[in-house]
């Protein structure tokens, strides 16, 4: 296998591999759809959580709750996993103070 006869969209000359890859890579790009809208949908719900807790005179946000949060990323993914829940947790609190820190 060369890199001139390689297939620039699976990186193999096999016919069979490429098309188990292409089916792969097809399966992969459908679950990112389905994490990207579960991400929004739960930074939505954690952001009517938060306002509610605001306007009812409470806190913006609960660090005891984010840690449970972590550690579950944490014990269902491994050490990637406190991470993932850190992305998660901040894109559900919104902006901070009103102005988008991006």
């Amino acid at each position: 296998m060369s890199p001139a006869t390689d297939s620039p969209e699976t990186g193999t000359d096999q016919p069979a591999a490429s098309d188990r890859i292409s089916a792969l890579r097809r399966r992969i790009d459908e679950i990112d759809g389905q994490i990207i809208a579960l991400w929004q949908e739960r930074a939505a719900a954690s952001q009517e959580v938060g306002a509610t807790r605001i306007a009812s005179g409470g806190t913006r946000l609960v660090l005891s709750r984010e840690r449970v949060i972590m550690e579950r990323y944490r014990e269902g993914m491994g050490p990637d996993g406190t991470q993932v829940a850190l992305l998660i947790l901040r894109a559900g609190r919104g902006p901070l103070g009103g102005v988008d820190a991006s």
